[in-house]
């Protein structure tokens, strides 16, 4: 059964000046995840965070990390973050050459497992993982930038993924990255995503608005 909708600020949208007291003042204004993402420059055409950031980062906030893993190759970087303290990690199926290796990885340490589906992904890769998998995040974008307009064909693969979650019985988050914003959002949430990354929706207006920012994403008014 999909999830109320929860919503996700990527950091990736902060001002980095300060983020510590950026990821405090979305915990206070109402966010479910702090979506983390994490570029090198290679497998995305960007760089930013690392183990350490998140590590400096963990003592603003009691929520659940969600990190985005966009490198190649992601297995030397799956327990430095772990004990940074990621509560999530997220892979791409083509950031390294065993998909289900690098699940079993992540979920010995303890942590919960996403992949991540890039718009040219098949869903179909995700068939036989979701007896392992805690998270399914579709891209609603190409992924390297924030600020990117969303991909309407997301939409048809959401549906497709919900139909999938809903019959193994398990609970995964079905999580859209990439273009969220007060009009894609019940868009996203329609067709069957549970969980809504929005960085630049989150983080418009400043501190002071983060909370009615988060709650008219998450369907309020």
């Amino acid at each position: 059964m999909q999830q109320a909708v929860r919503i996700a600020p990527s950091i990736l949208a902060a001002d980095f000046a300060r983020m510590g007291e950026e990821v405090r003042a979305i915990t206070e204004a109402g966010a479910d995840y702090v979506h983390i993402d994490v570029m090198d420059g290679h497998f995305v055409p960007n760089m930013t965070l690392g183990p350490d950031m998140v590590a400096a980062l963990r003592p603003y906030s009691d929520l659940v990390f969600d990190v985005h893993l966009m490198i190649a190759p992601a297995d030397p970087f799956i327990e430095p973050f772990a004990k940074a303290g990621a509560d999530i990690i997220t892979v791409h199926p083509e950031s390294g050459p065993h998909l289900h290796r690098t699940v079993q990885m992540i979920k010995a340490l303890g942590k919960k497992a996403g992949v991540s589906l890039n718009p040219a992904t098949p869903v179909d890769v995700v068939d036989l993982l979701l007896e392992d998998i805690d998270l399914i995040l579709c891209m609603g974008v190409n992924p390297g930038f924030g600020g990117q307009s969303f991909i309407p064909s997301t939409l048809d693969k959401l549906q497709i993924l919900r139909r999938k979650i809903d019959a193994c019985g398990r609970t995964i988050d079905l999580e859209v990255d990439g273009g969220i914003n007060m009009e894609t959002a019940p868009q996203a949430a329609a067709a069957g995503a549970d969980l809504l990354v929005a960085g630049t929706a989150t983080f418009k207006g400043g501190p002071e608005a983060y909370a009615g920012n988060i709650e008219r994403l998450r369907g309020g008014r």
